[in-house]
This record gives C-alpha cells, sequence and structure tokens, in this order.
C-alpha cells in the first residue's frame, strides 16, 4: 500500500492557449507559421499539454500524419534550452525514447518535439496494489540502467561538491528561513553543517555515472506502440541531467516527490535494480558487488540529500513563484529524512533538529529565533 498526491501537473481536457504577453504571442504565431507548412502542422489545433515546475510550458499540435507533436514554449530569458538538446541526443544515443527536437528557433525559445503521449506512468499506477506494479518498475529500472551504461565523462556538467552544497542550502535558506520562519543560532548551525559536510563525503564516494536527476513516475511515459522505440517507456523533464552518485535515480525512483510506497516495495524494486546493475558492472565499488545493504545504505543518504532539497525546493515554488501545490508535498520529504536519519547514529542530531522544527518532540535547548 503507498499514498499518492495528485499532480500539479496532472492531465486534463485540452484547453486554449492563453498568452499573457503579446509580443511573446506575436513571436509564437510568426515561428508557427514559417515551420506549420514544413512539418504539416494545423496550427488551429494548437493547445495546452502541460506546465512544469520552471517557466517552460508545452502546447500539442496535430500534423497531417495523424500524430501529434509537442512544442516547447521557453521564454529565452528564463529558460536555456541548450542542455535540453543535448541530453536528449545523449539519451537517444543511450537507445531510450526521449522527444525528438524536430525544429527549433533557439532565439525565441520554441522548440517541435515528437509526442510521447499524454499517459504517465504515474496514471498507470494503482497505488493500493503494489506488487502488481512490479512490471512497470521493472520497465522503469531497464530503462535507467541504460542510461547509466551509456555514461560518459566529459558530457554532462559533474555533480560536484559545489552542486551538492548549493542544492542541499536551499533547505536551511527556504524550508527553515522563509518557510518555517526559523533562524538557527551558532549551535545548530554547526548541527546542520556537520550533517551536510557528512552527506556529501558519503554521496561523493560513489560511482559516477549519467544522472537524469527527477528520474520518477511523473516523468516517464507509458509506451504508445509508435516509432521504433514506442514499445519503451518514454523519458521526459531530462534536462537537468549530470555527472553523478548512481544511487541518485534510484532513489528518486523509489522516494517519489508524490508518491510513498513501503519499504517492503522499495527493497524489492532496487533489489531487483542492483542485480541487473551488478550483472552490468555497475556494482563493482567497494562490497556492492556481494553487499546488497552497502548499496543500499549509499542509497539511502543520497536520497536524503535529495529530500533535503526538494523540501526546500517546494518552499521556493511556493512562496517565491507562486505554486502553493507543490509545499503541500512538504511532510512526505520531512518523512522521508526523518525516517534516514533516525537510522545512522552519526545523523541524530540532525533528526532532533528535523523534530524541533516540525514540533514533534519538546523543544527543550533548542530555542528558535523567529524572523
Amino acid at each position: 500500500m503507498s499514498t499518492i498526491s495528485s499532480s500539479p501537473l496532472s492531465a486534463s481536457a485540452p484547453e486554449s492557449v492563453v498568452w499573457a504577453d503579446p509580443l511573446r504571442q506575436q513571436l509564437f504565431e510568426a515561428w508557427l507559421t514559417r515551420t506549420a507548412p514544413q512539418h504539416g502542422l494545423d496550427p488551429a489545433s494548437v493547445r495546452i499539454a502541460s506546465a512544469d515546475a520552471s517557466f517552460r510550458r508545452y502546447l500539442r499540435i496535430d500534423a497531417q500524419d495523424g500524430v501529434t507533436r509537442i512544442i516547447m514554449d521557453a521564454p529565452p530569458d528564463k529558460e536555456n534550452c541548450q542542455p535540453f538538446v543535448h541530453v536528449a541526443r545523449l539519451m537517444h544515443d543511450a537507445g531510450l525514447n526521449a522527444p525528438q527536437v524536430l525544429d527549433r528557433h533557439e532565439a525565441d525559445g520554441f522548440m517541435l518535439l515528437s509526442d510521447l503521449g499524454d499517459r504517465t506512468m504515474m496514471s498507470a499506477i494503482d497505488p493500493e496494489r503494489a506488487q502488481d506494479q512490479l512490471p512497470l518498475y521493472e520497465q522503469a529500472t531497464d530503462q535507467l540502467l541504460r542510461w547509466q551504461l551509456a555514461s560518459k565523462a566529459g558530457e554532462l556538467p559533474p555533480y560536484d561538491q559545489a552542486l551538492l552544497q548549493r542544492e542541499l542550502n536551499l533547505f536551511p535558506d527556504w524550508y527553515l528561513a522563509q518557510h518555517r520562519k526559523v533562524t538557527l543560532d551558532a549551535k545548530q548551525q554547526e548541527v546542520l553543517d556537520k550533517a551536510f559536510a557528512l552527506i556529501m563525503q558519503r554521496n561523493l564516494a560513489a560511482p559516477q555515472v549519467y544522472v537524469h536527476r527527477d528520474f520518477m513516475p511523473r516523468n516517464l511515459m507509458m509506451p504508445t506502440g509508435q516509432g521504433p522505440l514506442g514499445e519503451q517507456l518514454g523519458v521526459l523533464d531530462f534536462q537537468d541531467a549530470v555527472h553523478g552518485p548512481i544511487t541518485y535515480d534510484v532513489a528518486s525512483l523509489m522516494r517519489d516527490a508524490f508518491l510513498t510506497w513501503e519499504e517492503d516495495f522499495v527493497l524489492d524494486v532496487t533489489i531487483r535494480y542492483w542485480h541487473k546493475a551488478r550483472k552490468a558492472g555497475l556494482m563493482d565499488f567497494e562490497d556492492w558487488h556481494s553487499d546488497f545493504g552497502a548499496f543500499y545504505r549509499a542509497v539511502e543518504w543520497m536520497g536524503l540529500q535529495r529530500h533535503l532539497k526538494v523540501a526546500g525546493i517546494f518552499a521556493r515554488l511556493t512562496l517565491r513563484d507562486g505554486k502553493p501545490k507543490y509545499l503541500a508535498d512538504a511532510p512526505r520529504f520531512i518523512h522521508y529524512i526523518r525516517t534516514t536519519a533516525n537510522r545512522y547514529r552519526e545523523l541524530g542530531p540532525l533528526l532532533r533538529l528535523i523534530d524541533t522544527v516540525e514540533g514533534l518532540q519538546d523543544q527543550g535547548g533548542w530555542a528558535f529565533g523567529r524572523m
């Protein structure tokens, strides 16, 4: 059994496109007028497909061949699309079912993409029947292994200490300070600093591969049966990919931002992934090849970094970007954080700090200054 939340990006009935900026609308219409004849598109059929947590949004358009296409609307002053184009190529080279870039107007931030459909893996999951979802998760880890086995140094930005630290800082900067209105004193800051240093040390020691960075059911698309890769799950939202710890994507898959599984199912899927990764030669590190427990502990430490980061991101999305649905899922991440911190003696001080922030224990000597 699991708990699941509704997605801020859930598919809904098609809706017409509204432009807040008349100038951007003019740019779009001019681009589409030039592009439509070349690709056999029907301009009158444009409608909203989805949005995401960034400033990007996606439109769907019909084509004369009966297959729809996707248009990415990404204002160039807010979104850099070059990483998307680069990672899409890497994914295709790896044999993954990712969108193809069919046309691009870099200056104005419009792209025409192949359409992977509108049915996410999340929409196909029955959260009350965990074991019945195993075939879906097996497909997901198959795609993950393809991605990891294609890894080459120098293709993607490194998931290094500086990036890990910037991500961790989102937790005190946005979740604690802005959302919880808490100011840490010197002792409390020392607790957080020591925990962060330990988290980074553990995670930077792991083998390095391509990391999707948001590999979860909302970003995986059900097979459409169309095209040479149409029998595989599709992969979306990969533009922030990096070269980093092999533990990251399996942690994000099984400790989802919007779906929580009981640990027996998490272990089942992770063990199955570990067996496949070991056979592929990806577990040749320390005792990971022979000891699943050692690998799983590393996954937990990686997941802890992600959960602290995402709690901060969700607070920022709500408080800075006006997207309140995200912060509603913050308790899920606090639960992940507390569960992991409770298992490791070194993280005891962090657990006590989190419990105080969340009002789960008597504050005692932890007295926060209110902002």
